[in-house]
């Protein structure tokens, strides 16, 4: 599955590993946080190398709907809900910050971009108080949204009974923005490392980023990893890890303008992609949604199915074109975590949390990030930043965190019980699909992909959860906190860093 973005993409470009080499700074991570990080510092006069185990934009900042928006569906009515308007107010200014930022850096860049207008929308009557709470905290937080004429809506082929609309938001290619942004780096003396897996860091002594390549040492390390790879501070259950998918047509018809995102379920995301802010040589629409704890659902793939049915239904779209999915992590306030890594020694930074909503948060991030490594005092920062990284924890912060942790108990024993009910022999899978059985008593995945068996581990290496088998991305996912397996057991993403162990590799005649 690659996305409308990367594909056809040829690998970036990066620059020779030095194992040993010493730098100011190294970052973890090559997507929107992780590059604009290493731009920054690079530019502020630091020594600073990225290092990351796939290419630019590998996952969640390749795999976006490139959307650059304030207006980012309920988000500023559920912060309000629980949260006084200080924070409200912060967080809208931090993505303010961050989306100006994007533009800017774009234009300098040479990256297309156009500007379009954002609406959040109720499909029926039951989502209709949600856009109306969300244009009251948006208002109150001062960012302009207007309630959307009858006429207005009528352009629009697909179901709305109300919305909002933010004008003047960004729309861009995030796959060509990223590798914008490492083009930069490298050639304002940045060192970048793709293809690097990184499987620790220590902090005690010179910290030191220990990679398959070999070891880079540096003053402080910022991990730019969508979720943290360190277990200090405990972030893991902090958030929650959620996959949702994209695919994109061709149109039958005329292409209509703006960016659309429901209010009521199942969510529902469009944008047309045009010449000025995307690969295209006409005009295509893609529409996001089936979205879903990762390893939580029982086929991936039937949302997908049911999301295309759903576009074939109410919009001009022709042959499909691509499809995709992403994965990005929610705190249970909906704050982004960012700042030093608790247990650290003060030399590890991080930042976590965006809600799929990274173009903005993931800039906003990488200034708070950059502020701190320049030793800048708290006085002399924004007042967004003090706002956001001074904030309370309040109860139904906890609320939230004690229910996702019950549901990640759950699936921890249900996945064993699961397991246990079946065991090894069983037939062999047919391609695409995977099983979950036991093996002297410990749980095995065997799947099948391009005709080839294989059997791994199915117990996940960060904290013991039993993997489910992905339809859709045919990949190994792990329902506690969003680890993730190609069929062959590498680690594709997640708070867990080490591979699966496999168990056999090479087909099976019938069973296995």
């Amino acid at each position: 599955m690659t996305s409308l973005w990367k594909h056809g993409l040829e690998p970036a470009t990066g620059t020779t590993f030095d194992a040993g080499a010493s730098h100011d700074v190294v970052v973890v991570g090559a997507g929107i946080t992780g590059l604009s990080t290493a731009l920054m510092l690079v530019r502020s006069g630091f020594d600073v190398a990225v290092v990351e185990r796939g290419d630019v934009a590998e996952l969640a900042t390749g795999s976006n709907t490139g959307k650059v928006s304030l207006l980012q569906g309920t988000t500023l009515s559920e912060l309000r809900r629980h949260h006084p308007a200080r924070l409200v107010r912060a967080y809208a200014e931090a993505n303010r910050r961050g989306a100006e930022w994007v533009a800017d850096t774009a234009s300098e860049l040479g990256v297309p971009s156009t500007r379009r207008t954002a609406y959040t929308y109720a499909q029926d009557a039951g989502g209709v108080s949600a856009v109306e709470d969300e244009h009251a905290a948006a208002t109150e937080a001062g960012v302009e949204t207007r309630v959307v004429g009858v006429d207005e809506m009528a352009q629009v082929p697909f179901p709305i009974a109300r919305a909002i609309a933010l004008d003047d938001q960004l729309a861009l290619d995030p796959a060509r923005f990223a590798r914008a942004l490492a083009a930069a780096f490298v050639a304002e003396g940045g060192r970048l490392h793709t293809r690097t897996p990184v499987r620790r860091v220590s902090v005690v002594g010179t910290p030191t980023v220990h990679t398959d390549a070999g070891d880079l040492s540096a003053h402080r390390v910022v991990l730019a990893t969508a979720t943290p790879i360190m277990d200090r501070g405990l972030y893991f259950a902090k958030t929650s890890g959620l996959r949702s998918s994209c695919v994109s047509f061709a149109l039958d018809g005329d292409a209509f303008d703006g960016m659309y995102l429901s209010t009521d379920d199942p969510t529902r995301s469009i944008r047309v992609v045009r010449q000025g802010d995307g690969p295209v040589d006409a005009p295509q629409l893609i529409v996001g949604g089936a979205g879903h704890p990762v390893g939580r659902e029982d086929s991936a793939l039937a949302l997908v199915e049911e999301l295309v049915a759903w576009a074939r239904r109410h919009l001009p779209v022709a042959e499909e074109t691509h499809r995709w999915s992403a994965q990005d992590y929610r705190s249970h306030n909906l704050v982004p975590f960012v700042g030093t890594l608790p247990r650290s020694l003060g030399r590890v930074s991080f930042a976590t949390g965006y809600a799929k909503w990274g173009l903005t948060n993931g800039p906003a991030a990488a200034m708070r990030l950059v502020s701190e490594l320049r030793g800048e005092k708290l006085r002399d920062r924004p007042h967004w930043m003090t706002v956001i990284g001074t904030r309370m924890t309040v109860p139904a912060d906890l609320a939230q965190g004690a229910v996702e942790n019950a549901s990640v108990a759950r699936e921890a024993v249900r996945g064993w019980v699961d397991a246990e009910s079946t065991a090894v022999p069983v037939p062999r899978p047919g391609d695409g699909e995977g099983i979950v059985a036991q093996r002297s008593g410990k749980p095995v995945g065997i799947a099948t992909t391009g005709g080839v068996t294989r059997a791994v581990d199915a117990v996940c290496p960060h904290l013991g959860g039993v993997l489910s088998w992905n339809d859709l991305e045919c990949t190994w996912d792990c329902p506690l906190h969003a680890s993730r397996f190609a069929p062959d057991g590498t680690r594709i993403e997640g708070p867990a860093v080490a591979d699966l162990r496999r168990l056999d590799d090479g087909a099976r005649p019938t069973s296995v």
